[in-house]
């Protein structure tokens, strides 16, 4: 056998076993006599010794390994003279008898260490490399355990895991599907899932009423941080049940899941916020709620006739920043700078400064006497020593998403995103449908599957932009984790739905006609859920990113720059799928 034991289990209880072990040189160092080898594998680092008064040709071959060489070690275990109390292995160390080298290295193009010398782009080109590195191993290793405790969870519920096809026909509404040519049907194509959502339902029909699946899904949709252009699902499906019922379980298993990673008691019962008060006292639908900095408006308080920017506005709201009215000019533009910027797009930030003395110093104190800034302190709840932050415009909403850039912004420069505390809520009642300025019309705000809250259905006909969804997400830290939504199983409503986004029936029929004919057998009221597996293991363990927590990602451009994807095809492969290019100049 190759080895005995791993690099991470031997202790001081083991010493004078005669043991092998392999893995990856991670440093040598020759200190008179002697040689010291570090050998890594998946499980530590165990202390290799060479010494050169016992066997002078095997020390001699030990000095010439270099960085991540493949080597088989074998030798007695040792109480080591100087111990190291970081190493779990730190008791003990290998009296080397033997060594082969299973396979040199060239020099690595970064350190194989906790804090590497790669950059992003370098570490990604050679990931393979990048996942012998402790932290991405042990992100890797923590997927692994959530997908475990997912897996025994959602059997213990009755849940039952299906696998859904990933070749399927494409249905453009919502994000922009990957596609894949059919050699055997030339000119025709499938479409890679952006999620199971019809097949799931399919599934309920079928009465399998508790589905699950740990699902590939594709979106060709432009990248963040927190999205790729493949990803993964935590998918579930549920029949016979109400939005309560899909909550208070996988309410449940969020708790389970905190509880056994991180050793965090979530509340018995998480916070539900609607959608229009998440917008109303954060201007996000995903509120971060470790810190404060609420909005407060102040359309009463400054629309004075005094001041045209804010008299002509149709919102103004501020937050209050405590113990910041220290902050400099400097400070204050580079904050101007930063809600003007493309990213923002706001046109402007009116500050005030209620110092720790009393006075007050405002960029509109031309406009606004010492009496109307104390007004806004009132309303703003601010002590001395507060700034306030406020902006103004003549979009309600969009100026509510600009404030909460601002709030981020502030909370980043302040620190107070605690990747230590979870702070986890549902939001419900979302709008059913949105606005598209690209289409000219209303889309899903979802899916077109979405149930309406049956309390609105009276308004699908004159005013569906006021229609409530029976839908929720959960949301932790500011991050949306997951979210789903009652299903509509009733032919006619399902009919009204396709009409307002505006499908003919011919266009239904022909997009969705393999549900529309399955929900005509007895379809059972379903709702289901999905959480990112992704974004949730990122949370788990404090990234900022769901690159770390994906074995192979993709970079923000979409490429794989390790395997070189995507890349052109062979000009064979295309005349097999009877494919020609007609590629635009850039």
């Amino acid at each position: 056998m190759y080895r005995t034991n791993t690099c991470g289990e031997l202790r001081l209880q083991d010493s004078g076993k005669q043991v092998t072990l392999a893995g990856w040189v991670q440093r040598t160092r020759k200190m008179g006599g002697m040689t010291f080898v570090d050998v890594r594998d998946r499980y530590g680092i165990t202390q290799i010794v060479f010494d050169e008064s016992k066997n002078a040709d095997l020390c001699a071959r030990a000095n010439k390994l270099g960085r991540e060489f493949c080597v088989q070690v074998k030798g007695e275990v040792s109480e080591r003279e100087s111990k190291n109390a970081k190493m779990p292995t730190g008791d003990i160390e290998i009296l080397a008898t033997e060594l082969n080298v299973l396979s040199e290295s060239i020099t690595p193009p970064f350190t194989i260490e906790d804090k590497s010398d790669g950059g992003d782009d370098l570490r990604m080109k050679y990931r393979y490399l990048d996942l012998r590195r402790n932290p991405v191993r042990k992100n890797m290793e923590l997927r692994h355990r959530m997908t475990i405790l997912i897996r025994n969870f959602l059997d213990s519920k009755d849940f039952i895991e299906v696998e859904t096809p990933i070749l399927i026909g494409s249905t453009p509404e919502g994000a922009r599907d990957f596609v894949v040519p059919s050699r055997m049907n030339p000119g025709q194509f499938y479409a890679l899932p952006q999620s199971p959502q019809t097949l799931k339902q399919l599934l309920m029909v079928s009465g399998f009423d508790r589905y699950f699946q740990i699902a590939k899904c594709f979106r060709d949709e432009d990248l963040r941080a927190d999205r790729q252009p493949e990803f993964t699902q935590i998918d579930c499906e549920m029949s016979f049940v109400e939005q309560d019922d899909v909550i208070d379980l996988f309410e449940d298993m969020a708790r389970h899941l905190f509880k056994e990673i991180r050793g965090v008691e979530l509340p018995a019962k998480l916070q539900q916020m609607t959608w229009h008060e998440a917008m109303r006292r954060f201007g996000s639908d995903k509120p971060d709620l470790r810190f404060g900095m609420e909005f407060v408006e102040l359309m009463d308080t400054l629309k004075k006739g005094k001041f045209g920017v804010f008299d002509d506005a149709a919102y103004i709201g501020g937050i209050c920043v405590p113990g910041c009215a220290n902050y400099t000019r400097k400070q204050l533009d580079q904050l101007t700078d930063f809600v003007k910027s493309q990213q923002v797009g706001a046109k402007g930030l009116v500050y005030v400064k209620y110092n720790e003395d009393g006075t007050v110093k405002s960029s509109v104190d031309k406009f606004y006497s010492p009496e109307d800034l104390a007004e806004v302190k009132a309303a703003m709840g601010a002590n001395d020593g507060d700034l306030v932050l406020i902006l103004s415009g003549d979009n309600a909403n969009k100026t509510r998403v600009q404030l909460c850039a601002l709030r981020l912004e502030m909370a980043d420069r302040l620190g107070l995103k605690d990747k230590n505390r979870f702070e986890c809520l549902w939001i419900v009642d979302f709008p059913l449908f949105e606005w598209s300025d690209e289409e000219q019309r209303l889309m899903a705000t979802h899916h077109p599957f979405t149930m309406p809250n049956p309390d609105d259905i009276p308004l699908l006909d004159e005013h569906p932009e006021r229609v409530r969804a029976k839908a929720y997400d959960f949301v932790c830290n500011g991050i949306e984790v997951g979210g789903g939504s009652l299903r509509i199983h009733d032919g006619k409503l399902q009919e009204k739905m396709f009409q307002i986004l505006g499908f003919t029936p011919e266009k239904a029929m022909a997009q969705f006609g393999f549900l529309i004919n399955a929900f005509k057998y007895g379809a059972p009221p379903h709702a289901g859920l999905a959480f990112g597996l992704d974004r949730f293991v990122s949370i788990m363990a404090g990234l900022d990113s769901i690159r770390d927590c994906i074995a192979f990602p993709k970079n923000n451009s979409g490429r794989d720059v390790m395997l070189d994807a995507p890349g052109f095809l062979d000009p064979k492969q295309l005349e097999e799928l009877q494919l020609k290019l007609d590629l635009k100049e850039d």
